[in-house]
């Protein structure tokens, strides 16, 4: 019997490269790769992007650059496991896409192509906005908002755009994020003040990008799906596994449902936890901002009895549940 960790890799969205990481992007082959692609483009590369001299909202947070610099940090972390036994891959929103080459279901360069390209229609062109506001107490414990509910109800082009463990991203028109921000209840997100709207993101995972939908099925037609080589589980907690998962029904997802329906990443946890009963979830960089959602969706699913932030906490770290790989401590339990 292997006496390896079972690991389940979760990787992050874009927004995920924050200024504290400025110059920390690791080295790799899947980093080489990205950088030939950008350079083939005439685009600066991610290994530019990190060297930059100072960081900033127009170079690093835009959709076409934060999209290959979030990617190519995830795929370097992955590059760097060490002996761990890899047993589902998932990821949040444009970190599914990453997921797709992490987990085997595009080669690399077709997975790069497919997260450049996706990136490349928000320049420019970002539709609407994300706002994002908590359903949780401090505690991490289920705290439902009514407001919320009737503002969701009663506010035309406002949507669900992401299901992200104790938290919700409503997407919508410019004119329905003004009214989300404007009538939500104030709450709190750690240190931070909710409602808050998501800096240069479109209405992502609503109605809204459904002409990004079309163009994507049109660009990337030629892209080389086949089954994933290990499991993946999707924003609806949908499974693809090895060998027998539908490439056609992986190229639909991915170009057709995910992006004009909600992504629930709460779901995708709570699958893989029932499903593969990992030891660990392996937040792949760059950061560790997962980390607050999956311990809310482990809090609400009872996992090995969390009950509370504070629960937790106490576990973590006694035998940590969640590791991220910009945590030298964490990463070298399963890093190389």
């Amino acid at each position: 019997m292997s006496t390896k960790p079972r690991v389940v890799l979760v990787c992050p969205g874009r927004g995920s490269y924050s200024r504290d990481l400025l110059g920390t992007l690791p080295a790799g082959p899947s980093v080489v790769a990205a950088d030939a692609l950008r350079a083939s483009l005439g685009r600066p590369g991610p290994t530019e992007l990190d060297r930059a001299p100072q960081y900033s909202s127009r170079l690093h947070v835009a959709g076409e650059n934060a999209s290959i610099l979030t990617a190519a940090y995830s795929l370097a972390d992955r590059d760097a496991l060490g002996d761990v036994d890899v047993v589902a891959v998932i990821g949040n929103s444009m970190g599914w896409y990453t997921a797709l080459a992490v987990a085997g279901a595009l080669p690399i360069a077709d997975g790069l192509r497919l997260i450049e390209t996706m990136g490349q229609y928000q320049a420019g062109n970002v539709l609407g906005g994300q706002v994002l506001y908590p359903l949780v107490d401090e505690e991490w414990c289920a705290a439902p908002s009514p407001e919320a509910e009737a503002l969701l109800r009663d506010t035309p082009g406002l949507h669900v755009s992401i299901h992200l463990g104790g938290q919700i991203v409503f997407g919508g028109t410019d004119a329905a994020v003004a009214t989300a921000m404007a009538k939500l209840p104030p709450r709190k997100i750690g240190e931070r003040d909710a409602p808050m709207q998501l800096p240069l993101h479109s209405a992502f995972h609503t109605p809204l990008l459904a002409e990004t939908s079309r163009r994507a099925f049109a660009d990337l037609a030629d892209l080389a799906w086949q089954a994933p080589v290990v499991p993946m589980v999707d924003g609806r907690g949908a499974i693809f596994r090895p060998r027998s998962a539908s490439p056609a029904a992986l190229r639909d997802y991915t170009l057709g449902h995910q992006v004009v329906a909600p992504y629930d990443f709460t779901a995708s946890v709570r699958v893989v936890l029932r499903e593969y009963a990992p030891d660990h979830l392996v937040l792949l960089g760059p950061g560790g901002n997962l980390g607050g959602p999956i311990a809310q969706a482990m809090i609400a699913e009872g996992w090995q009895g969390l009950r509370s932030k504070t629960n937790f906490s106490a576990r973590q770290a006694e035998r940590p549940l969640v590791l991220a790989m910009n945590r030298p401590e964490q990463r070298a339990r399963v890093a190389r």
